[in-house]
């Protein structure tokens, strides 16, 4: 298979694990996580995801990871 084909094929499948962490993520409260950050003022809301940054960022590696060890890059 060429390299194009792979990349595709990778990005259908980051494409659909998105998809369902978005929808499944309402359901675990996703993006409200303790260690997220939450400053509500009179007129302003700032929101930094923090923890959940550092979750998706912990699922992508391994994902990365396996993806290299089993195509043998």
């Amino acid at each position: 298979m060429n390299s194009l084909a792979k990349t595709f094929l990778l990005l259908g499948i980051i494409f659909l694990i998105t998809g369902l962490l978005l929808t499944a993520g309402a359901r675990f409260k996703l993006g409200r996580l303790p260690g997220d950050i939450v400053i509500k003022r009179e007129n302003f809301t700032f929101y930094f995801p923090l923890m959940t940054c550092i979750i998706v960022s912990i699922i992508l590696s391994v994902f990365f990871w396996l993806y290299r060890f089993f195509s043998g890059h």
